[in-house]
C-alpha cells in the first residue's frame, strides 16, 4: 500500500490549473530570488495544455528559468506526436517566451545514439530541478518509464540522467529522463485529469510493485515530495 501525502481536487482542470500555475510560479521565483536561476520540467500530451496556458501569463522572472522535458519522442520538433511542439505553442509563449528552453531530440536520427548528448545539454540545467510536473498513464507508467518496455530496470536503477526507451504498446523511440534524475528535484507534482486516471491512480496505491506500475516508484519514495493534483473535468 501507497499513502499519499497531498492530495488535492479539483472540479475543473481549468480551476485546477489555475492553482497550480500559482504555486508552480512561485517556487520557481522563490527559487530564483534565493539562487540566480530556476528549472522547471514538464510532462507532454492534452493534459497539461491548460497548466502551461495559465503557467505562461505568471508575472515571474522567467528570462532566468530553464525548461526541458520529462521525456520525448525521437521525432522532429515540428512533428504532431512532439512534446517539444507542445511546450513551444503553449508553454513559451506570452511571459514565459523569455524562458530558456533545453529540447530533448537532437541531430541523431536514432535515440539510442543521441542520449549522450541530451545528457550533456541538462547538465547544464540547475539542479536539483526546483519543479517537476509529471503524468500517469492508464497503464502507470510516467515520464517514459514504460511496465512494457525492456527498458523499465534501466530507467529506474541507472545513476544517469536520462536513457532511450523502446516501448512496444506506444509509437517512436524515446529519450527519458531516469528515475534518479526525476527525484532529483526539490518538489514534483503528479498532474491528473478525469475518473479514468483516478481509478488508475486508487490502482496504483494498492502496491509499492514498480514493475508493474513505473508511477509508484516516484510515489513511494520520502526524498521529494510529491503532491497529487486531480481534476474531476
Amino acid at each position: 500500500m501507497i499513502t499519499l501525502p497531498v492530495y488535492k481536487e479539483f472540479d475543473t482542470a481549468q480551476g485546477l490549473a489555475e492553482t497550480l500555475a500559482v504555486k508552480i510560479a512561485s517556487r520557481l521565483q522563490d527559487a530564483i530570488d534565493a539562487r540566480g536561476s530556476a528549472s522547471l520540467v514538464v510532462s507532454g500530451g492534452s493534459t497539461p495544455l491548460k497548466l502551461f496556458a495559465q503557467l505562461s501569463r505568471q508575472l515571474i522572472d522567467w528570462q532566468d528559468v530553464f525548461i526541458t522535458l520529462a521525456d520525448e519522442r525521437w521525432v522532429a520538433p515540428e512533428h504532431a506526436d512532439s512534446n517539444e511542439r507542445l511546450v513551444r505553442e503553449h508553454l513559451l509563449v506570452r511571459r514565459a517566451a523569455k524562458a530558456k528552453f533545453r529540447s530533448l531530440k537532437n541531430i541523431y536520427s536514432v535515440v539510442d545514439e543521441g542520449v549522450g548528448m541530451t545528457e550533456e545539454v541538462l547538465s547544464n540545467l540547475p539542479r536539483p530541478f526546483d519543479v517537476v510536473v509529471l503524468g500517469m498513464g492508464n497503464d502507470g507508467h510516467t515520464a517514459s518509464l514504460f511496465p512494457c518496455s525492456e527498458q523499465l530496470e534501466e530507467g529506474l536503477t541507472t545513476e544517469r540522467t536520462c536513457l532511450a526507451v523502446h516501448p512496444t504498446t506506444a509509437p517512436h523511440g524515446r529519450l527519458s529522463l531516469s528515475l534518479k534524475a526525476l527525484l532529483d528535484s526539490r518538489q514534483i507534482y503528479l498532474h491528473l485529469h478525469g475518473e479514468p486516471k483516478r481509478e488508475v491512480l486508487q490502482q496504483v496505491l494498492k502496491s509499492i510493485d514498480a514493475n508493474e506500475m513505473p508511477i509508484r516508484a516516484v510515489l513511494n519514495q520520502r526524498q521529494t515530495p510529491v503532491d497529487v493534483y486531480w481534476s474531476q473535468a
